[in-house]
């Protein structure tokens, strides 16, 4: 690869990496093509009728990871991707994706990513994402990642999604339908500064029996920003859901909160939970009688909310 330090450090910050991996992997840089690997159990195809990676991921696979970073630091470029994944019957493997963006121009900087997972019958998953922006420019960086899932009988998914800092504007949107004995874990980490704004979309369909989903999203909204949480969980068979939602608003900041949930089965168990505060004066009041400032104090409050 031929990234200058700005990239590279983008490429830390959202896949930690610092050079190459080792295992399979996918980097798009402002648009185009930087670098790709196979390997004897994960391929990765161009699409050959838009731009995109079909990623397959063979029968029985474990312990194998896949990286697909996505680079941005080109001001007023717009970039949109769709990647599908196939993790095949039984396999067990790690993803990790995320985009970031370094925009020093004053025209808008966005990345839109659609995102299939196909998961086969047993087959398990972990999934991590991490948005970034940064630069000194005063165009808009901006991160809209669109997710549709598909759980076979027996599979098994786990998304943590995060977003640290430095994007204007977002719509999440995520769409899952799960099969019998399916699970579905999201943990979502946003934080949201100045007068930027995000919205989170979820929509789980338990289609089948014993299937699950467990749906937390953990939020910070700072300065002026807002935010909105929409969480809705249809329980169309013997199944349990639970979403939540869990908020620290500093300054002026706005966050929304509306978790639906749907029985369509008289034995679907399914649970909200909502809380939207700021930080506890005892927090601030016990962390600074240890030597810490009110500004290092909070930061400590919010990192391990976060984590």
């Amino acid at each position: 690869m031929a990234l200058d330090r700005a990239q590279l450090g983008l490429l830390k910050k959202i896949a930690d990496l610092e050079s190459v991996p080792e295992g399979a992997y996918n980097i798009r840089l402002n648009g185009d093509l930087e670098g790709r690997r196979s390997t004897a159990n994960i391929e990765i195809v161009g699409k050959e009728d838009k731009p995109g990676i079909d990623i397959y991921i063979k029968p029985g696979t474990k312990n194998e990871r896949v990286d697909i970073p996505v680079i941005l630091s080109k001001t007023g470029l717009k970039d949109l991707v769709y990647n599908d994944f196939y993790v095949g019957e039984g396999a067990d493997v790690t993803i990790v994706a995320g985009c970031g963006i370094h925009n020093d121009g004053s025209e808008k900087s966005e990345h839109d990513g659609i995102h299939s997972f196909h998961i086969a019958r047993n087959a398990r998953a972990k999934y991590f994402e991490r948005h970034y922006g940064e630069g000194d420019g005063n165009g808009e960086r901006v991160l809209n990642p669109t997710t549709e899932v598909d759980i076979a009988e027996g599979g098994y998914l786990e998304m943590q999604t995060s977003q640290i800092k430095g994007v204007d504007s977002t719509v999440r949107v995520t769409r899952a339908v799960l099969a019998d004995g399916a699970t579905l874990v999201i943990h979502e980490n946003i934080m949201t500064h100045g007068s930027q704004t995000a919205k989170t979309d979820f929509t789980v369909d338990l289609n089948g029996v014993n299937s699950g989903a467990h749906v937390v999203s953990r939020s910070v909204a700072k300065d002026d920003s807002k935010q909105h949480y929409v969480s809705v969980i249809n329980g169309n068979n013997r199944c349990n859901g639970h979403t939540e939602c869990d908020a620290i608003i500093m300054d002026n900041g706005s966050v929304t909160a509306e978790p639906k949930l749907t029985a369509n089965d008289i034995e679907a168990s399914l649970i909200h939970e909502a809380a939207i505060g700021k930080i506890a004066g005892e927090q601030l009041i016990k962390l600074m009688t240890l030597g810490l400032t009110e500004k290092q104090a909070e930061e400590e409050i919010i990192n391990g909310f976060l984590r």
